[in-house]
């Protein structure tokens, strides 16, 4: 058919046939199709919307546009997380290596900062000589060898996902449920996962600020997946607070050393990351209860046999191999590290997390634009929580600054975004709603 009379039929709100959008997305893959009518063709999801069984086939179409990668004789099952993106967010630094501790397979393709959130990949680049764009044997070697890669997305893996994504961005249609869910599945499926637990935010740090646009994204995604042959589950977390002690990728990058050793350990943190990885082991049958999932993945925390992943996995994809027992010998230091007091004692109350997000690209922490050479030692570290008591000798944050004017800049933005109050406030759960 037509690429026009595809466009036209969704137009009107008509249900597209799977082998319509696999051709479409074949001519979006080819160049048969231009960007003209790939840009009509999502403003027509955007405005009409797709069912469940078209936004299934649009992810498949994407995942088979390029290479779909297979995980043959392993032994054990193949898991991932993704999440929808948060500040002080470094679960999947943690996540991997305590899956790999316990007899699964993590090969985790992650992605760079994006808008206001952090990027998996822009922490591991802190790391010198880790290589985040491995050649596909390394990856396999180090999946199959260590238990958990961390890499970037490969020149061939949903192609079509790149090239529609790009008109997406400059067309008005990101927000588009179904074609997010098609965006994020079509990578994850590509990568060959057997299971899949996603974490989607919520909260003022969150792409999605509401619970009901969370909700209804977490819904399609797992209801997407799971008619696509892979078995996920998702967990609404808060993001209506920085996640963890640090922000900032070297910064966010030893607090998960410092996880995984079992020292400074934010509670919620823990708890969430515990949570992600339970429903991974509960969904691949490596262990029956919660229960049991919580003592197994303690236990490996607690061994030091997901440290060891971790340190494998950093030496086998070229970083050093005693990374793990010192790490600021090789991590970035900035050289103005200073704490940060509120102007008055009081409880943390509030705090806008995505402004705090946007502070650390102040500090080029975060990238203003795709080329932009990050600065892996700036950030904050020892970040207030909610429900904190804050005086003159316990600071708001500790920060890390290059420069005395870049200091003052960010002691600003989070005197200005960071709200100290008279009593107690009523503190919120890490963990809002299970979706399977």
């Amino acid at each position: 058919m037509l690429p026009q009379e595809i466009i036209r039929q969704k137009r009107d709100g008509k249900t597209l046939t799977t082998e319509q959008i696999r051709e479409f997305i074949q001519g979006v893959t080819d160049g048969s199709i231009v960007d003209a009518q790939t840009a009509a063709f999502t403003m027509a999801i955007f405005l009409k919307g797709m069912s469940a069984e078209e936004t299934s086939a649009l992810t498949l179409a994407m995942r088979d546009s390029g290479d779909v990668m297979h995980w043959d004789n392993l032994g054990g099952p193949v898991l991932d997380k993704h999440s929808s993106g948060g500040v002080g967010d470094k679960i999947s630094l943690m996540l991997a290596p305590m899956l790999a501790a316990c007899g699964a397979y993590c090969p985790m393709i992650s992605g760079r900062g994006l808008g206001h959130t952090g990027g998996t990949l822009d922490k591991f680049d802190s790391i010198p000589g880790y290589q985040t764009s491995p050649s596909n044997d390394l990856f396999y070697q180090t999946v199959k060898q260590v238990g958990c890669a961390i890499i970037g997305q490969t020149g061939n893996l949903a192609p079509a996902d790149k090239k529609i994504y790009a008109i997406r961005d400059v067309c008005g249609t990101v927000e588009s449920i179904d074609l997010i869910t098609a965006s994020i599945l079509s990578k994850k499926l590509a990568a060959g996962l057997d299971y899949l637990v996603m974490d989607l935010k919520c909260g003022n740090g969150a792409f999605m600020g509401s619970l009901a646009k969370a909700e209804k994204l977490a819904t399609s995604i797992v209801t997407v997946a799971n008619a696509s042959g892979t078995k996920t589950t998702a967990v609404l977390t808060d993001m209506n607070q920085v996640l963890g002690h640090n922000v900032g990728n070297a910064l966010e990058v030893a607090e998960a050393v410092d996880f995984l050793k079992g020292k400074n350990i934010d509670h919620r943190t823990h708890e969430i990351t515990l949570r992600l990885c339970s429903e991974l082991l509960l969904a691949s049958s490596l262990c029956a209860t919660q229960e049991e999932a919580q003592t197994k993945l303690q236990q490996a925390l607690d061994s030091g046999k997901a440290l060891e992943k971790f340190a494998a996995m950093v030496s086998s994809l070229g970083g050093p191999k005693d990374f793990c027992d010192n790490p600021w010998n090789y991590l970035p230091k900035a050289p103005i590290i200073r704490p940060l007091f509120a102007d008055k004692p009081g409880y943390v109350c509030k705090m806008s997390t995505r402004d705090i997000g946007l502070s650390i690209i102040m500090l080029k922490g975060g990238r203003t634009t795709p080329e932009q050479k990050l600065d892996y030692a700036t950030g904050y570290s020892d970040f207030c929580q909610i429900g904190d008591y804050v005086d003159d000798k316990t600071p708001l944050a500790i920060i890390h600054a290059q420069t005395e004017e870049e200091y003052s800049i960010a002691a600003a933005e989070l005197r200005r975004h960071i709200f100290i109050g008279e009593t107690i406030p009523q503190l919120s759960a890490p963990i809002i709603k299970r979706i399977a």
